[in-house]
């Protein structure tokens, strides 16, 4: 008879193939949906909503999110300061072969929200996700001007602002598939599994057959659990590049962005 963590949702490792596939922003979200204390805000939002305000830009949100969705399906509204998000702008001198914004060629699957600040438009296509940040004003077919953050890569002229923005790459990289076993082992400890549960939900049974000899594999599944508790507890603020925790908060609010 199976134990019971065989039917735990977090067991199969294909639940988490999407993974691989996100971008560095989304996968912010993915730790910090977890976080207990940020759980507990996302419920009391109703009672108190400035609390809620206040807890939001805790967080490094302009608004709380459901965690209850994953990054496929939510929309956070994270603080600006990611480089990655080119902002869009009419451009008021366009010289004669200026790009124009053409929201329909844009390729990929796009999503457009308003974030609580402004209009904010998501392009998803396999192994691409572009973001930009629409300034008030612009239109479909208006000559556009960009503007990005250091760090980001410039379209050239006469290219879609999409072009270059790849922050995936077709083929799952080493980096990918450590996120897809830190948030898996992630969730099998929050979950109450012991570290040999999750090597075998990882790894397999017949990798944990010698799990007392095998000093690598528990040190390994350790690593992993520790990374993602500290990614859960604020880590994630640097892949999203948000300024990190404040020094000399009380030790009450020591685990909250």
């Amino acid at each position: 008879m199976a134990s019971p963590h065989h039917l735990a949702h977090w067991y199969p490792t294909a639940a988490y193939l999407y993974v691989l596939w996100l971008d560095t922003l989304a996968l912010a979200w993915e730790y910090l949906r977890r976080n207990p204390d940020y759980r507990l805000d996302w419920l009391r939002r109703h009672r108190r909503p400035q609390a809620a305000q206040d807890a939001a830009l805790r967080w490094g949100l302009r608004l709380l999110e459901d965690p209850a969705l994953d990054a496929r399906d939510a929309h956070p509204a994270w603080l600006p300061g990611y480089a990655a998000v080119v902002q869009l702008y009419p451009d008021a001198d366009p010289p004669p072969d200026a790009a124009a914004f053409a929201f329909w060629s844009l390729p990929g699957h796009k999503q457009l929200l308003h974030d609580g600040k402004g209009l904010a438009l998501i392009a998803r296509s396999p192994g691409r996700c572009s973001r930009f940040a629409l300034a008030p004003g612009l239109e479909d077919g208006m000559a556009v001007a960009y503007a990005h953050r250091g760090g980001a890569v410039a379209p050239a002229r006469n290219q879609p602002p999409s072009v270059g923005l790849a922050v995936a790459k077709p083929r799952p990289t080493p980096a990918a598939l450590l996120e897809l076993h830190t948030l898996q082992a992630l969730d099998a400890t929050l979950a109450g599994a012991s570290l040999r549960e999750v090597a075998e939900g990882l790894f397999g049974a017949d990798a944990v057959a010698d799990w007392y000899s095998d000093g690598g594999l528990r040190s390994k599944v350790r690593r992993l659990v520790r990374r993602g508790d500290a990614l859960m507890r604020g880590g994630y603020r640097r892949i999203a590049q948000l300024p990190p925790l404040e020094k000399g908060r009380s030790d009450a609010d020591a685990n909250r962005p």
